[in-house]
């Protein structure tokens, strides 16, 4: 069964200095329906506005996961790590027993646009961690790549969390196609970042997501002129 969640559909925010679209209940938005898929609990899609951002704040017990799109984000924790990521770089960070961090556009000139994803640990009061890996542009094209998983997923290839979920991004050309299978009990959500994708025939524009559950087999096809970029989840 694959049900969409459609991008106008989701919950919305614009205080002047950001534009930012949640597919589940975030902040001021509450939705009962849409509290989170399996330990999927955020899907944020954010445009920060030239050198404005979130001032420091703290977290606890989640894995936190911020996946660039266009531009640069300035990062500062508790752990001291001082980082500006941009595209082609996951970053994860496991708040545990907690952390204070902030993050802010790192232009003055232009906006930076990003996901960030929560994910519910299997486990309460971890160390609190960071990681950040980059990857070649041309290892999510017209292929799967691994962002972030279980320990012992990939190696050093992808960011540890502490979750039985792995997230992959892709990035697909028109009539490209990819195909993953799902484990018995498995789950999935996929959403869509640019462009416009299909998921066994069914096709999800800009924004858009789809939780998938009873599904074994999925093929996911890049159907907009421009193709497509998404983050596929394996989820528990």
């Amino acid at each position: 069964m694959i049900t969409i969640r459609r991008s106008n559909d989701r919950g919305h925010a614009n205080p002047g200095w950001r534009n930012s679209w949640y597919s589940f209940s975030f902040a001021d938005y509450h939705d009962a329906a849409h509290m989170g898929f399996r330990s999927l609990r955020v899907i944020n899609e954010d445009t920060i506005a030239p050198g404005r951002g979130f001032g420091a704040h703290a977290h606890r017990d989640m894995e936190i996961i911020t996946y660039i799109l266009e531009g640069h984000l300035a990062h500062k924790d508790s752990m001291t790590e001082r980082h500006v990521i941009g595209p082609n770089t996951i970053q994860a960070m496991s708040a545990g027993t907690g952390v204070v961090h902030s993050e802010f556009n790192a232009s003055e000139n232009e906006p930076v646009h990003l996901l960030q994803i929560w994910i519910e640990p299997a486990m309460e009061d971890a160390e609190p961690s960071y990681r950040e890996i980059s990857f070649a542009p041309e290892d999510k094209r017209s292929k799967l790549k691994l962002l972030a998983g279980p320990h012992g997923s990939d190696g050093n290839a992808s960011a540890v969390i502490h979750q039985d979920a792995k997230v992959y991004a892709s990035e697909l050309r028109p009539g490209e196609a990819v195909n993953y299978s799902l484990g018995p009990g498995r789950f999935g959500w996929v959403q869509v970042a640019r462009g416009g994708a299909s998921i066994n025939g069914q096709h999800l524009s800009q924004g858009d997501g789809a939780a998938i559950s009873d599904e074994r087999e999925l093929t996911l096809a890049g159907n907009d002129p421009d193709g497509a970029e998404f983050l596929l989840f394996d989820l528990a």
